[in-house]
């Protein structure tokens, strides 16, 4: 059902005074929004295309790439009927799917202005390693739009729900309040997670590791304990964590980019050596904000620079031995954000 949202200021008295809803007066604007700043929607996504033509004389309004290198298709709904925006949605999927990784290149050349490369353009928005070497493995489709009716959520829902067809739909709801300042709200109708789980069913890409995985190749190389710890004090330091094919990865959003900061890697551990890790000491300075010193004077004594792949920001290296080294670290980190 569609979702009621009701949205209140704080006075400088402390009171509330409730905001009004209002029509949002030029459609365009979401997507003259989204383009500038997709984060508003995702902050997986990198757009590499606007009114992208297809093979069947339609335009995409927008189409992006999020960071495991698969498409999304943002289509706004604008005046369309139920039936018209989904139709024209699973179409241009139906051209979207064949896409190669040349013919994505070639769009991102023509977005930019041939300014931009593809893999440039990727390290600029994700601040990740390189771009992945499968790119198109699975696409996704985002509807958006100033409110969803019965009709389209229920036609959303269906094909997610009965066939897997990775859609979903996002609403952005536009607010006024009496001294003409705007609000934006957003919301969306199935919970992305899900929808990232049944795209990674369907996927032609090996898939991720899973938290259990990871814990379990932990626990298997002698360093279950290590491991645990410094996945437990260290997700609330960062936005996010993420299993890949290899690592846990912690992620920090920095300027509205997605940046890998720090990694566990269970599976190059030993009961000797203890739990590895990388980190990417520039994006963490920049993420709180301190001196290289600082970080430095919280790593490990035998921590080394390392080269992890061609291009790559500064890296640090090593293993966590024991907990006193642990308890170091996520303390230094720790007062370092309060700051």
């Amino acid at each position: 059902m569609p979702q009621d949202i009701r949205l209140w200021g704080i006075t400088s008295n402390d009171a509330l005074k409730e905001i009004s809803r209002s029509r949002l007066n030029l459609e365009e604007r979401i997507e003259n929004w989204l383009e500038s700043d997709i984060s508003i929607l995702s902050n997986d996504l990198l757009v590499i295309g606007r009114q992208v033509k297809t093979d069947f004389e339609g335009k995409i309004d927008l189409l992006c790439l999020d960071y495991t290198g698969d498409l999304v298709i943002v289509e706004l709904k604008r005046d369309k009927t139920p039936r018209e925006i989904t139709a024209q949605a699973l179409e241009y999927a139906s051209w979207v799917k064949d896409l190669s990784n040349e013919s994505i290149r070639d769009i991102v050349a023509e977005h930019s202005g041939s300014k931009v490369s593809l893999e440039d353009a990727y390290k600029q928005r994700f601040g990740e390693e390189e771009l992945p070497e499968v790119l198109n493995a699975q696409h996704k489709i985002l509807i958006v739009a100033s409110e969803i009716d019965e009709s389209s959520e229920r036609i959303i829902n269906y094909l997610s729900s009965t066939y897997g067809v990775p859609i979903n739909a996002a609403t952005f709801r536009y607010y006024e309040d009496s001294d003409g300042r705007e609000f934006l709200a957003r919301t969306f109708l199935i919970e992305p997670s899900e929808v990232e789980s049944k795209t990674q069913i369907s996927s032609k890409r090996k898939p991720n590791l899973t938290h259990e995985d990871l814990e379990t190749i932990a626990i298997d190389n002698g360093v279950g304990d290590l491991y645990m710890r410094l996945v437990e004090n260290s997700e609330v330091l960062f936005d996010q964590r993420n299993p890949t094919r290899s690592t846990l990865a912690f992620i920090g959003i920095i300027e509205g980019s997605r940046n890998v900061i720090f990694s566990l890697i269970p599976g190059e551990s030993s009961q000797l050596k203890g739990i590895r890790f990388a980190l990417y000491i520039e994006r963490l300075m920049n993420y709180l904000g301190v001196e290289k010193q600082i970080i430095e004077a919280i790593l490990p004594k035998d921590t080394e620079e390392a080269i992890p792949y061609k291009n790559a920001p500064i890296t640090k290296c090593g293993y966590f031995t024991n907990n006193e080294e642990i308890n170091r670290f996520i303390e230094g980190l720790s007062k370092a954000k309060k700051k």
